[in-house]
This record gives C-alpha cells, sequence and structure tokens, in this order.
C-alpha cells in the first residue's frame, strides 16, 4: 500500500561506562539476533527551606501574567509539526514491547499493551515509536505486530482512527542499498497492517562502516519519492552528520522531517547542541529516554531497591548522585499538583522536543499523560537545570550516537 530507533577500568565510572555500554549493546544485539545557591548539605539530603528556595526561582519575572504562568518554560502546549504531518506534544515509545531481554516481556502481558494503546489514543496520543530491531529472538519485529493488531482493533471500533507510526530501519551491515531500506520499509509495512506514516534510519554507520551511509540515506528518499512513507527522519545523529544528510536529502527534494536522540535532565549536553542544529535546519527533535532509563523516575531511591537485570546495577551507583536533583523534582511537583515524572516529561516540551516515554502498563501510560497540556515556568526550567549541573555525571550516550 501507498501514502508519502569503555571503560575497562573498575572505579565508579567504569562500572557505568560498562553497564550502560552493555545496556546499548543489548540493544543493538536485538537488532542482529532478531534477524551555586547549593541547596543540599550532602546528596539526597535537602537543606531546610529548599522547598522555599525552589518555590523562589519558580518564579520567573512573567509568570504572574497571564498565558505566561503555564507556558513561560517553553514551547507552548499543542501538536508539532513532522514534515507534514501534525503530531501529538508527546508521543508513547513501544521499545519495551516484545524485548525480553532487557524489559521482560511476556506475551501475557499483551491485553494490557493494548489497553495502554487505546487509553493513549483516547487521550490524543497520535505519534508511536518503533523499530524494525523490537522484539528479541523469536520475537523480531514483535513491537511492530503488536501495534498492528492494536490498531486495527481500535480503528474498528472508533471510526477508522490511526495514529502516526514511526518505526526505525535498523543499520544492519547486510543493508546496503537502497532498495534493502525499501524492502524494510515494506516489511514494517506487513506487520502494521497499514503503510509506515514516518520511515527513520535508525542509527548511523558513520564510525564504523562509513562506506555504507549513503546507500542508506538514499533509501530514505526512495521510500519518500515512492510515497511509500510521509515523513523520513534519522536517530542518534549528531550535528555534524545532521548537516550531511539533511544537505543530501534537500538535493534529492526530500525534507529531513526529524531527528530523535537520547535527551533528559541527565542527558543535556548532546542534546542541547543538536536541538540547536535541529532548530536551524526546520528539523523535529524526538527526545528518547526522557526519564534517563528510570533514573527520573522517583520511583528508586539510594539504599532502597532497584530494578532486576543491567539497570539495576547502573541504579545503585547513580541513585546517590541525582539523589539532590530529584529533590528538586520532588518539590517543582508537589507545587504543581504533579508526579515526578511528569516533570521530567514536560520539561523535555520545554526545551521544544516531542518526548516519547515508555509505558507497559495502565499506571505508567495515565502517568505520562498527566505530563501533556501545561508547560513548566521559566523559573522551575531553570532550577531543574540548576540541580541537573551539579550531578557529578550525565548518563553515557548510546554507543551509536555521532558526532
Amino acid at each position: 500500500p501507498s501514502h508519502r530507533e569503555i571503560s575497562s577500568g573498575m572505579t565508579p565510572g567504569g562500572v557505568t561506562m560498562r553497564v550502560l555500554g552493555v545496556l546499548f549493546l543489548a540493544g543493538a544485539a536485538d537488532a542482529f539476533l532478531s534477524s551555586g545557591g547549593a541547596l543540599w548539605t550532602r546528596p539526597g539530603h535537602a537543606r531546610s527551606g529548599a522547598a522555599c528556595a525552589v518555590s523562589r526561582t519558580a518564579m520567573g519575572p512573567f509568570d504572574f501574567l497571564p498565558k505566561f504562568g503555564q507556558g513561560a518554560g517553553g514551547k507552548k502546549a499543542g501538536k508539532v509539526k513532522f514534515g507534514e504531518l501534525e503530531v501529538s506534544e508527546m508521543g508513547l515509545g513501544t521499545w519495551s514491547w516484545g524485548n525480553k531481554l532487557l524489559w521482560g516481556y511476556d506475551e501475557e502481558q499483551d491485553a494490557e499493551l493494548q489497553a495502554v494503546f487505546n487509553l493513549a489514543v483516547d487521550r490524543g496520543i497520535n505519534l508511536f515509536d518503533t523499530g524494525d530491531s523490537y522484539g528479541t529472538g523469536k520475537l523480531n519485529g514483535q513491537s511492530e505486530k503488536l501495534l498492528g493488531k492494536f490498531m486495527k482493533e481500535y480503528a474498528g471500533s472508533n471510526k477508522g482512527v490511526y495514529p502516526n507510526i514511526g518505526t526505525k530501519f535498523a543499520s544492519y551491515p547486510w543493508r546496503l542499498s537502497a532498495s534493502s531500506i525499501e524492502k524494510a520499509c515494506d516489511e514494517s509495512a506487513a506487520r502494521l497492517q497499514r503503510p509506515v506514516d514516518i520511515g527513520q534510519m535508525h542509527w548511523s554507520v558513520s564510525n564504523y562502516a562509513p562506506w555504507q551511509e549513503k546507500a542508506l540515506w538514499e533509501g530514505l528518499a526512495t521510500i519518500y519519492n515512492k510515497g511509500m512513507v510521509k515523513a523520513v527522519g534519522v536517530s542518534n545523529f549528531g550535528p555534524k552528520q545532521l548537516r550531511k544528510v539533511h544537505a543530501y536529502l534537500a538535493d534529492q527534494g526530500v525534507p529531513l522531517a526529524v531527528n530523535q536522540v537520547q535527551y533528559s535532565l541527565l542527558s543535556r549536553s548532546v542534546g542541547d547542541e543538536v536541538k540547536e542544529v535541529c532548530d536551524e535546519l526546520g528539523v523535529a527533535m524526538i527526545a528518547y529516554s526522557p526519564m534517563g532509563l528510570g533514573l527520573l523516575s522517583g520511583r528508586y531511591q539510594p539504599g532502597g531497591a532497584a530494578p532486576p537485570g543491567l539497570r539495576g546495577v547502573l541504579f545503585k551507583e547513580r541513585l546517590e548522585e541525582v539523589a539532590p536533583l530529584l529533590a528538586v523534582m520532588e518539590e517543582v511537583a508537589r507545587a504543581r499538583g504533579k508526579s515526578v515524572p511528569q516533570v521530567a516529561i514536560n520539561w523535555c516540551m520545554c526545551k521544544g522536543t516531542v518526548p516519547i516515554p515508555g509505558a507497559r502498563s495502565l499506571t505508567q501510560v495515565k502517568d505520562s499523560l498527566g505530563a501533556m497540556g501545561w508547560r513548566l515556568s521559566i523559573g522551575e526550567v531553570e532550577a531543574l537545570e540548576q540541580a541537573a549541573r551539579k550531578v557529578p555525571r550525565e548518563l553515557v550516550q548510546n554507543i551509536f550516537q555521532t558526532k
């Protein structure tokens, strides 16, 4: 049918690098195997009066004026342009749907995932992010398959309403030509039971196979010019590579609609630089991992229980470091009548990005939906970023992130 996602030392930093490297390599393995005014006396302990300090900081010079208090922190709430498409201010990521290795997926979860999908669409979400490599082992492409099933069932009882699906084509070493991306797009459409809306290159190969890169770019141009997708994009592209792919596609008459990168209060430096170039080129930016792999969820505390598996190793090391930031997030959330995850997601919106938090349960999606329709104030954004700058280390970037 047609229409136009190390350190080798044993120091704490080395452990973090190892764990994060394994996390991101595990994601890649999925693909290949699937075919100043300090508020703190010590980490995690707010000085008395910290809440008042946050409250004072949260009041920007225009916060008392109509229309400024809810949106002063950045771009106002509303739809976002992805090329010719208009998408919701927040999307939903589905990396975990079908991933047993990192997220413990089980097919018994499918009924609740359908409920997650239905509620999200009911509440205005019209962007779902997936990838042809999402799903481990025999569950190859499971995320796309689930979305296809859920969309068909939802549309059948809701007058044919369908959200926009952005899928990412893995940069496998055997994808050496434009036709390989065309084939991948057809295969994704088959799993989705409808055409792909936004076709994206999952990662750049410029760091290790630069001779393959242009063929993948050509594939994006092909699927757009043949009307197989409505928009094209990339993922994990840094400023330098983003300029190159944008110029190449522009020469083919193809607009680059979107670039998605890891971006959160714990992963700002690269994202801020990429966002500046995205704005210059007219490319929308999707923020994945807006809650820092869960570190910014507020669910875990130093010395308490940690999530199972590889993330648990990371959390045990980093929770003490991020405790002061979480304390500020909690103060802002309390003042707003919001949750900590909602503050984390809304910060990404205030920076002009479209965050795509994941959700595996109705509890999670209900909470994430509460991040929509409002904005942090300028002062609240400043308070959060001031606290974030005091965290000793940002999260390690995806190993496929380019310059």
